[in-house]
């Protein structure tokens, strides 16, 4: 995303390590969608990651901690390898010096035996940390935090969130969209029904978009959990639901590292992993269903904030995106068939030409 020249985001990082605004040390904008960020240089050689959430944007998950750097003065010393936070009148992230983990590799290989003990350690160490265990404020109010240990509650919150906030809020103008591709009101009855059937697990802390982004690699090549912006307190096998989803690992890996995710906690709370292989089905069910949500959202703004006018060559690889999430997500939504590739271009094209005022509404 293009940030203007006369960027005040990035002069108020300048202005907060004393640094000239047009310093070239500064390297930024940094990739992320719900960020402006940049890399500053420390006096001790290192660099920290100074970051405002963009404007405008629509928010498709809760936030339950006020803030990510809070959280992270708090798990120091508790979860291993995560930033270091700088206090410089703003508190601020040591920027994590690597490479992200999926740099240069396909979406679905397979981890490395020492990446792979490294993940299990960060969810043994999540694990450990229950609901009294973090004191970082919190920001959700009573009414979204369910009994620990009521799985039930949990994940029919999150259920509720994705009903009330991303479709009937964000997705007001989307709902014309979504039943033409099969996604009607009513679509997460079914799963509400479903989440009643979870066994109760002791709540932990839960990182909460644990994907291949989000794991620097350092240059000893160690692996560090970074963007904890999503972070709650919950059912600790969201954890691991949430990660087999986006990082979409191919069959024998996606049950080694559950078999890792099922060690790690037992070693810790073996009373975390009651009920857990049948459960999991119900998450990563949520998951998928939660994905064709944002991610029909997300296409409609990435073809409609084009300018002067929507850029329709992105419509080949929004619609396969799309047609890959509603098919993944065909049996927990009920749908009778999956749109076809070429329908699902042809319903985004309409949606575009019947927005009020047609392409040139949908281009502002």
């Amino acid at each position: 995303m293009a940030v203007p020249l006369e960027s005040e985001v990035k002069r108020r990082a300048a202005d907060t390590f004393g640094r000239p605004f047009d310093d070239p040390a500064i390297e930024g904008p940094l990739k992320g969608n719900h960020h402006e960020a940049y890399a500053v240089p420390l006096p001790d050689g290192g660099r920290a990651k100074y970051r405002e959430p963009r404007a405008g944007l629509l928010w498709f998950d809760r936030r339950c901690f006020a803030s990510e750097e809070e959280l992270l003065q708090d798990l120091r010393g508790r979860v291993t390898r995560v930033p270091e936070v700088i206090d410089r009148g703003v508190l601020v992230q040591r920027f994590i010096e690597g490479r992200t983990l999926g740099a240069g590799v396909l979406p679905s290989k397979a981890l490395s035996p020492k990446h792979r003990s490294q993940l299990g350690e960060l969810f043994g160490e999540l694990t450990s940390l229950g609901s009294d265990d973090v004191g970082a404020r919190r920001v959700c109010d009573d009414v979204d935090r369910p009994g620990d240990g009521d799985s039930h509650g949990f994940l029919t919150r999150l259920i509720n969130f994705t009903e009330q906030r991303v479709y009937r809020e964000h997705g007001v103008g989307y709902h014309g969209l979504l039943a033409e591709l099969g996604v009607r009101d009513g679509a997460l009855d079914h799963l509400k029904d479903r989440a009643e059937t979870l066994t109760p697990r002791p709540f932990s802390l839960i990182h909460g978009d644990l994907h291949r982004r989000n794991f620097i690699v350092d240059r000893k090549g160690d692996l560090w959990a970074i963007d904890w912006e999503l972070a709650m307190i919950g059912d600790p096998l969201y954890d691991l639901a949430t990660h087999l989803h986006l990082m979409r690992y191919p069959g024998k890996e996606a049950e080694r590292v559950s078999g890792l995710w099922r060690q790690a906690v037992e070693s810790r709370r073996p009373e975390c992993i009651k009920g857990w292989e049948a459960d999991l089905h119900v998450l990563r069910d949520y998951k998928r269903v939660q994905s064709v949500y944002t991610d029909v959202i997300r296409a409609a703004l990435a073809l409609s904030q084009r300018h002067p006018e929507p850029n329709l060559g992105l419509l080949p690889l929004i619609a396969g995106r799309v047609r890959q999430a509603l098919t993944a997500a065909r049996h927990p939504l009920g749908l009778r068939a999956v749109s076809t590739f070429p329908e699902v271009m042809s319903a985004y094209a309409r949606w575009l030409r019947t927005r009020p005022g047609g392409f040139d509404s949908a281009a502002g």
